[in-house]
């Protein structure tokens, strides 16, 4: 049906196994499990197969924003040398999200980027997909997290002390990797704030990304239609 009605590209949600799938399948628990709610791993290799041969490409939509803050089937509290709450996540207040009850990576941690950026190759590589779409970047540029914040196109808005480099550097080597890996893959970031740069080429001093996007518009109008 996808490729009866001219699509070229289909992107699937809630791969990742996750603790509460209201949630979409953004409160991930196991980043490296496809999650068996959908069935096993071997069904989704076939379903990217299958989309494959019908000339469709598939994205991953993937969450490296947050995590779910589970201490029994999650990374929160795992020890990674460090002590239990430090491990992967910010202390105190810089690492919980507040809106999204769950924890924050520290991208500046060396075994962080090692996890994510494996990650992302370990998905291409072992089941085919042809880029991901990255949730919650808007999250990830801003300490404030773009709560209770308004985007009017002032670059202070955007270049500033609440601007995470960490994890600015961290989608750049994101993005990196994987068109070194795939150079033809397609990497989509969803953002509200419209950070320039984000769509420019890493070599240009950009974050890296091939589209945006630009998530305040349907949030918009969804919040018209209902009020």
């Amino acid at each position: 049906r996808i490729q009866a009605n001219g699509y070229n590209t289909v992107q699937l949600m809630a791969i990742m196994e996750h603790s509460y799938y209201a949630s979409f399948g953004y409160h991930v628990t196991n980043f490296f499990a496809a999650s068996s709610r959908s069935g096993t791993p071997e069904d989704l290799k076939y379903l990217i197969d299958k989309a494959h041969s019908l000339g469709l490409r598939v994205l991953m939509d993937v969450v490296h924003s947050h995590t779910s803050n589970n201490i029994t089937d999650g990374l929160n509290g795992f020890d990674v040398g460090q002590s239990s709450q430090d491990s992967y996540f910010h202390t105190g207040e810089r690492g919980y999200h507040k809106l999204w009850d769950s924890r924050l990576f520290n991208y500046a941690n060396w075994e962080v980027l090692r996890f994510l950026l494996s990650n992302l190759r370990w998905w291409i590589e072992e089941f085919n997909f042809d880029g991901f779409r990255f949730d919650g970047v808007t999250s990830m540029l801003y300490h404030h997290h773009g709560i209770n914040t308004t985007f009017t196109g002032n670059y202070n808005g955007y270049f500033s002390e609440a601007t995470d480099v960490d994890a600015v550097v961290y989608m750049m080597l994101a993005n990196h990797l994987i068109h070194k890996i795939l150079p033809d893959a397609t990497v989509v970031a969803e953002d509200v704030s419209g950070m320039p740069g984000l769509c420019r080429p890493v070599s240009d001093g950009g974050i890296g990304f091939d589209y945006r996007l630009a998530m305040a518009i349907p949030d918009k109008w969804i919040d018209y239609l209902k009020n």
